[in-house]
C-alpha cells in the first residue's frame, strides 16, 4: 500500500526563503553594474559556498577537530546574503549604489573561488581505529615446559664379605635383603610391569640391579 504524499512545511519554507534571498542577491548585483547572466551567477555562488562550509563544519566536528577556516568561510557567505537581503530593504538606493559595494561586489568571484577551492582540498580526517575490548583479547597460552626426572640413585651394595673355609660343609642360609635394596627393587618390578605387562624375573631384576644371582632369587622371591 502505497503512502500518500505529504507537504514538508520546513520543505516549503526553506524553498521560499532561499527564492527570496536569491532575488535579492540578484538585485544587489544588477545594481552593482553586473548585468545578465552574471547578476544569476552571483546568489548560486553565495548560496553554494554556505552549504559547502556548513558541510565542512559538519564533518570536522564529528571527527572532533577545529573547523575555524570553515566557520569563517561560513561567516563570510552568510554575511554577503544577509548583507544583500538588508541592503534591498529601502537602506540603499538601487539606483545609486556607493562605489564601496560595487568594490565588494566586483570582488566576491575571486573570494568565492578561493573559499571554495580550501574546502573542497582540504584532507579530509582519517578515521581513527576503534580500540579492541579487553573482553576479546586472548591471552597468548603459555610454553609448556617438560622437566624430566632424573632416575632414582641405586643405592649402594655392602662389601660383599669373603667366605671363611671350614673343614664341614654347613648348608648356606639365604642372603639378607636390605630394606633400601628391596624398597629400589620394587620400583624397579613395578616400572617393568608397567612397560611390559608381566612381572619381572630374577634374570631381568639381577641385570637391572647388577647383583649376584642369588640376592637376585633372594629379591624376586620377596617381590611375588
Amino acid at each position: 500500500m502505497s503512502r500518500p504524499n505529504r507537504f514538508d512545511p520546513v520543505l516549503i519554507q526553506a524553498v521560499i526563503a532561499g527564492a527570496l534571498s536569491f532575488a535579492h542577491l540578484h538585485d544587489i548585483a544588477e545594481a552593482a553594474g553586473q548585468h545578465g547572466w552574471k547578476a544569476w551567477a552571483y546568489p548560486i555562488s553565495v548560496d553554494l559556498l554556505l552549504v559547502a562550509a556548513w558541510r565542512r563544519m559538519r564533518t570536522l566536528r564529528a571527527a572532533d577537530r577545529p573547523a575555524r577556516a570553515a566557520w569563517t568561510w561560513f561567516v563570510i557567505a552568510l554575511t554577503a546574503s544577509l548583507g544583500a537581503n538588508v541592503s534591498t530593504a529601502g537602506l540603499l538606493d538601487m539606483n545609486a549604489v556607493p562605489a564601496w559595494l560595487r568594490i565588494l561586489v566586483a570582488g566576491w568571484p575571486a573570494l568565492a573561488f578561493l573559499g571554495g577551492t580550501l574546502l573542497a582540498h582540504t584532507l579530509a580526517p582519517a578515521p581513527e581505529p576503534s580500540p579492541v575490548p579487553e573482553a576479546v583479547r586472548v591471552a597468548e597460552p603459555a610454553p609448556q615446559v617438560t622437566v624430566e626426572r632424573a632416575p632414582d640413585p641405586t643405592p649402594e651394595l655392602p662389601a660383599a664379605t669373603p667366605p671363611e673355609t671350614a673343614p664341614v660343609l654347613a648348608p648356606v642360609s639365604s642372603p639378607s635383603v636390605p630394606p633400601a635394596l628391596l624398597a629400589h627393587a620394587r620400583k624397579v618390578a613395578d616400572a617393568h610391569h608397567a612397560t611390559t605387562g608381566t612381572p619381572i624375573d630374577a634374570a631381568t631384576l639381577r641385570t637391572r640391579l647388577g647383583v649376584p644371582p642369588a640376592l637376585a632369587d633372594v629379591i624376586a622371591a620377596q617381590l611375588t
